[in-house]
């Protein structure tokens, strides 16, 4: 029997991943036609990233706060074949996507034209939800000290986007004090 390295094992599940989430997308799409289904995908995308972000956390020992979800970002980029680099800010830090994978299976398939319909509702929701993860609850204490990051919550942005013909994206995270609007 032939034996796997990690490495092939890891990438054997990210395309399984990747697959399943087409693959879901496409025959509730034939069923119910594109907008439906992306209504659908919204819906599990609002699930599936609090699930990834907890998951990460806890197997990370990450806390609350704008570098524990650097960090958490940073191994998920990773994990699902992004080419990117996290750049600090004065308020937070930016993310840097050169490119994208799931913008890349959506040009090979012949539906690049659509990728950005996608992108505008999936990915803010993603990383919206990414970024709730790790914001702070005002007043809650660990040990009697209070975490880094309470007190605040972590807002996302997009700059830019491949997904409009730009040649990457630009995400942005930053702190936003409870209370605070921008």
């Amino acid at each position: 029997m032939t034996r796997l390295t990690e490495e092939q094992k890891a990438e054997y599940f990210r395309r399984s991943y990747t697959a399943v989430d087409g693959l879901w997308f496409m025959k509730v799409e034939e069923r119910l036609g594109f907008d439906e289904a992306l209504r659908l995908d919204e819906s599990v995308w609002r699930v599936l990233p609090k699930i990834q972000a907890r998951t990460l956390k806890g197997m990370m020992h990450l806390q609350r706060g704008l570098p524990g979800l650097a960090q958490a970002l940073s191994a998920r980029l990773t994990l699902e074949g992004f080419d990117y680099e996290i750049q600090p800010r004065e308020d937070g830090f930016a993310v840097i996507v050169k490119r994208c994978p799931w913008h890349d299976i959506m040009v090979k398939s012949g539906r690049g034209e659509l990728s950005e319909r996608v992108s505008e509702l999936i990915c803010k929701v993603e990383n919206s939800v990414w970024a709730s993860e790790f914001s702070g609850e005002k007043g809650l204490p660990d040990e009697g000290k209070v975490r880094e990051g309470e007190g605040r919550e972590i807002e996302f942005d997009r700059e830019e986007r491949i997904c409009r013909g730009e040649e990457r994206c630009v995400l942005r995270f930053c702190r936003q004090e409870l209370g605070e609007t921008r």
